[in-house]
């Protein structure tokens, strides 16, 4: 407190009060797998603002892994901003005792997308889960398996003895099946040239659904409301070599999330959107086949009038959790890491009502720019969110313990998945419709 001892005047600059709370970033991604240039900057993540930066840095001698294929993928797609941990030749998602794996990403606050392209196996699934999982900060973009033979098996979890491997497929092998893209259900091979020749007649489809897995497990990731996974693989063109080749989906899907994020905001379901740079799909899902998977989690991308669109936005929670859809999912954890990091002044503040009235203000104003950009639902303030910080929740025990609680409920708007539209006939003229104007 200012002492006075001088006769004249003074001129104090006093606090407004406001201290108004940021949206912390949500299209930053961070990708894990090993590099063209395998020994290039390996157990240490790199960040990458652009395809060059990424060249120059990880080799531009192809083919390209799925780890190039991802981030390439990832710039096309809308992405202005990643990780890149080079995990090396023979390195491991969890770690090596001379080289760390995932963990290395744990410092870096500002990742809010993880993927590990082309890892199917389920000890590198519940890694990267796991990790989401312990951040709560971040969410995890799954690919499923190249090669489903059965679609059944990607409603079951995979475990330690599947047939998956951990290591994730190399694109020269991808590139050997087939230089060439198949729109049927199944693969279909062929050079380069033969790519939508409509001479030649494509094989029929090879069965893929059988009536019972011979395997004692599945292909699936497991249950977690911090990742979701997508397939099947589309067809895109090397950016190393100009030669077809799958690519694993989670490059080109972290790359549509940032552009969605740019452009609608978190709360935007990632889904109806198009998925650069792909030119055909693996497998060509119908809609019943999807309808098997979109209740397991898996979202499919598909051919809808002609465009290659991701056809799905639910996470792996399960179908009857409340975080089944993945914009909500990302909008709370968005929302809690903004106030988090809004509100660190309060920490040693005096704990009485002025200190409970200036949380409730502050994150009570950032709640209300989230309602009306349209993440929150309701026609006014008190159907969108609510917040409460007194003496009912901060009772004498807890001010004496050193303790500030504030409950804060949000009314997310979730994605319109399903859309019904109830079609009649009804007589002419009748009270039962209405006249076209």
């Amino acid at each position: 407190m200012p002492q006075y001892l001088t006769p004249g005047v003074y001129v104090e600059e006093l606090l407004g009060g406001t201290r108004p709370i940021e949206g912390v970033g949500t299209n930053v991604a961070a990708f894990l797998g090993q590099a063209n240039d395998a020994d290039a900057r390996a157990g240490i993540p790199t960040a990458v603002n652009n395809w060059t930066q990424y060249t120059n840095v990880f080799g531009s001698t192809g083919p390209s892994t799925p780890l190039t294929l991802a981030v390439h993928g990832f710039f096309l797609n809308g992405g202005q901003r990643c990780y890149v941990l080079n995990l090396g030749e023979g390195g491991s998602i969890t770690g090596t005792p001379s080289r760390p794996g995932i963990s290395a990403l744990e410092p870096i606050d500002e990742i809010a997308i993880v993927a590990a392209p082309g890892y199917t196996d389920a000890a590198s699934y519940d890694a990267v889960l796991s990790h989401c999982e312990l951040m709560k900060d971040r969410v995890a973009v799954i690919d499923i398996p190249e090669t489903v033979d059965d679609l059944n098996d990607l409603t079951v979890p995979a475990t330690a003895s599947g047939t998956s491997t951990a290591e994730p497929p190399s694109s020269s092998a991808s590139s050997s099946e087939s230089s060439g893209a198949s729109s049927s259900s199944s693969d279909v091979g062929g050079d380069a040239d033969a790519v939508g020749d409509a001479d030649e007649p494509p094989p029929p489809p090879a069965p893929r659904r059988a009536a019972a897995s011979a395997r004692d497990t599945g292909l699936a990731p497991r249950q977690s409301e911090w990742g979701a996974a997508y397939g099947p693989w589309p067809w895109v063109v090397d950016p190393l070599t100009g030669t077809l080749v799958l690519a694993p989906p989670s490059g080109h899907v972290a790359g549509v999330w940032a552009r969605t994020d740019a452009s609608r905001g978190v709360h935007k379901a990632p889904a109806n959107e198009t998925l650069r740079g792909a030119v055909d799909l693996k497998y060509a899902w119908t809609p019943s086949e999807q309808g098997l998977l979109n209740t397991s989690g898996i979202n499919a991308i598909r051919i809808i009038n002609g465009s290659i669109r991701i056809w799905g936005a639910r996470t792996l929670a399960g179908s009857s959790s409340e975080w089944r859809y993945l914009p909500v999912r990302r909008l709370f954890a968005f929302a809690e890491e903004s106030i988090q990091q809004g509100t660190g002044w309060v920490v040693f503040e005096p704990n009485d009502v002025t200190l409970w009235n200036a949380v409730s203000r502050d994150i009570r104003a950032f709640l209300r720019r989230l309602w009306r950009d349209g993440a929150l639902f309701g026609t006014s303030e008190r159907e969108a969110f609510y917040v409460k910080c007194d003496r009912e929740t901060n009772p004498e025990e807890d001010v004496d313990a050193g303790l500030l609680t504030a409950l804060v409920g949000m009314a997310p708007v979730k994605p319109a998945e399903f859309i019904v539209f109830k079609v009649s006939q009804y007589a002419a003229g009748s009270a039962g419709g209405e006249e076209a104007s």
